[in-house]
């Protein structure tokens, strides 16, 4: 009888260590975290057996994407009188955490807004999903990507332990990106800041902590202060393909882009190199001049229509804001 219980113990401890059946692989992946981290496995296979993978997650991800809008469209969306009136509420609430992120940073306040805007409309959509089952989902049951959100997944975890939080609280959105800035925990690692001083690094529930981490995000990405950002420009002859195909990075100069037909009347002087911004309006192209700015905000989202629509916001909410002074 002793035996037999003996027997079953050992059966039922076994089972236990499966973590997760619904997660292949998950067992190394635990192993490389007690190893690399240090973590507890005991504690580790607690949590991913509370892990739900989630069907909704794949089907998003898997989603052919959605055919680009295009500019007159796009702008549409983060344009609107509800996010300029949000974002002058946001600044007018914060304001002495955007003016001290602007000085400690270099970031002018209505880009901060702007980006929060844009992300999660000043915290109000920030995601339905748990991180951990968004993570875990796409560790381990999406092949395509799996390296790249097991790396996020393993940071994600370290995060928790290096800011004491729940590792199965924080929510964010299907692919994992978190809090009011919609960063993924590669990125928090790397750029959240307590911009606060009171010992977390809060991007979810303090807007103090996001206004400095977005702010620090740029600067490490290339901002410079006191820069302008985009300006208008007209073509006066035929594109070269390869201004047209340029990948956001400034590379041209100015010789180069007046050589090419572009008008330099409304960019400020200097010795910069400039990237080429097209935009499809409903009755043709419009072209941009981009600094280094611009491209610092394509570093938050790699797309022209991004950063474009940030920086218009951004012009928006600066002007209200002015206009009520």
């Amino acid at each position: 009888m002793k035996k037999k219980l003996f027997s079953s113990l050992l059966l039922l401890a076994s089972l236990n260590l499966q973590a997760n059946d619904q997660l292949p692989d998950v067992e190394q992946f635990i192993d490389e975290m007690v190893v690399k981290h240090g973590f507890d496995r005991a504690e580790l296979e607690n949590v991913f057996d509370q892990v739900e993978v989630k069907d909704a997650i794949l089907k998003a991800i898997s989603r052919p994407a959605e055919k680009s809008k295009p500019w007159y469209e796009y702008r549409n969306i983060f344009l609107t009188d509800s996010r300029i009136n949000g974002g002058f509420e946001f600044w007018q609430q914060h304001k002495e955490a955007l003016e001290a992120a602007e000085k400690q940073y270099g970031v002018p306040a209505e880009i901060i807004i702007a980006i929060l805007g844009v992300e999660t409309r000043y915290g109000q959509h920030m995601g339905g999903y748990r991180v951990i089952d968004a993570l875990s989902t796409l560790a381990f049951r999406y092949p395509p990507r799996s390296p790249f959100f097991r790396s996020e997944l393993e940071k994600f975890l370290v995060l928790t332990h290096e800011e004491k939080i729940s590792e199965l609280e924080p929510v964010g959105s299907y692919a994992g990106a978190m809090g009011l800035g919609q960063f993924m925990p590669s990125s928090y690692l790397a750029y959240a800041v307590d911009f606060d001083g009171d010992g977390h690094r809060d991007i979810w529930t303090n807007p103090t902590d996001a206004i400095g981490s977005i702010a620090n995000y740029l600067k490490l990405h290339g901002w410079v202060p006191g820069q302008s950002i985009v300006h208008r420009t007209q073509a006066s002859k035929p594109l070269p393909e390869a201004m047209l195909a340029n990948d956001l990075k400034p590379a041209f100069t100015r010789q180069q882009l007046e050589q090419a037909g572009f008008s330099l009347s409304q960019l400020p002087a200097g010795q910069d190199v400039l990237s080429v911004v097209g935009l499809t309006q409903q009755d043709g192209e419009e072209y941009w001049l981009g600094r280094q700015n611009f491209y610092a905000i394509t570093r938050y989202n790699h797309s022209r229509m991004y950063a474009m629509a940030v920086y218009q916001l951004a012009q928006a909410i600066r002007e209200k804001m002015d206009n009520t002074k």
